[in-house]
């Protein structure tokens, strides 16, 4: 939004322009953009003649949990259009500020935009109010945004993130979903979003337990995505051969922080070597 461009938009005489942003009193980015240069809002243009939802990269699975003290999300990285597999390691999940993150599904392209501009929008926040935003405050910012999209997702462009962030007045997770027209539903316990919810949801149900430790809910975690890949074609399994990985991203007081690589490999690794003996995975206790 920085750069030569904004600063010459509509010609406005440089005293008018500094004075616009030195006293814009809006603590919220995506206002002050859209006061002074809508068009460069994504769901300020122009709407679609036609739906091409099925034309553009699509994301899926995204899977999140608390565990005490904090809460995790993952998310495969396979993006679709139709039935062809545009991208093998496209990236879902997104630290938005020290102690939140956001995952997608839908549209890739718009879900990243809107990934990007949401960070931004918590910066102007912190920046322009001197204090972070409350977990229920980000949320219901990024419910408006999510809500401003609704043209274009009734042109196809969807767009349905799912918002995690540790609360330092609970000292916990916290866990919230998305309709497409912005209605924010906090979740108890897990969530998952995207085409293959359904079955990383229901792996979840088996294997979630109350007292699990971040390393544990993380296998936990790496075992819904195995499923959920395991039963939908558009959600993507770990790829040992091109070494591509599930993101991981763990939030608690510390903040937040991604596990690289060679930790989610371990995990990988150690489920896989599992499966070869239980193929279906774990079997939850019945007590």
């Amino acid at each position: 939004m920085g750069g030569s461009r904004v600063a010459t938009h509509r010609d406005l005489p440089a005293g008018l322009t500094d004075r616009f942003f030195q006293n814009s009193g809006n603590s919220s980015f995506t206002e002050f953009v859209g006061s002074y240069a809508p068009e460069l809002l994504p769901h300020r243009r122009e709407v679609l003649a036609t739906p091409i939802g099925d034309q553009v990269p699509h994301a899926t699975t995204i899977v999140a949990a608390t565990f005490q003290g904090g809460v995790i999300m993952a998310g495969d990285r396979r993006a679709t259009s139709g039935n062809i597999i545009s991208q093998r390691d496209v990236e879902k999940v997104f630290r938005t500020d020290d102690y939140s993150c956001m995952g997608i599904a839908g549209t890739a392209s718009t879900g990243i935009e809107m990934a990007r501009l949401y960070r931004v929008e918590l910066e102007h926040y912190e920046k322009m109010e001197g204090r972070t935003l409350s977990v229920a405050g980000k949320a219901n910012r990024l419910a408006t945004m999510i809500r401003g999209n609704l043209a274009m997702a009734m042109q196809g462009l969807v767009v349905v993130p799912l918002f995690a962030a540790y609360d330092p007045d609970r000292d916990a997770g916290r866990i919230f979903s998305y309709d497409v027209a912005g209605g924010p539903y906090e979740r108890e316990k897990f969530d998952a979003i995207g085409s293959g919810s359904i079955f990383a949801r229901g792996a979840l149900k088996k294997l979630y337990r109350d007292d699990f430790t971040a390393d544990q809910l993380a296998m936990a975690l790496i075992q819904a995505l195995y499923d959920a890949a395991d039963d939908d074609s558009a959600t993507g399994g770990p790829d040992v051969s091109r070494k591509i990985w599930p993101i991981v991203g763990v939030i608690d007081a510390d903040g937040f922080r991604r596990l690289s690589d060679e930790e989610v490999a371990g995990y990988v690794q150690r489920m896989l070597d599992a499966r070869m003996i239980a193929p279906d995975g774990p079997i939850a206790p019945l007590s």
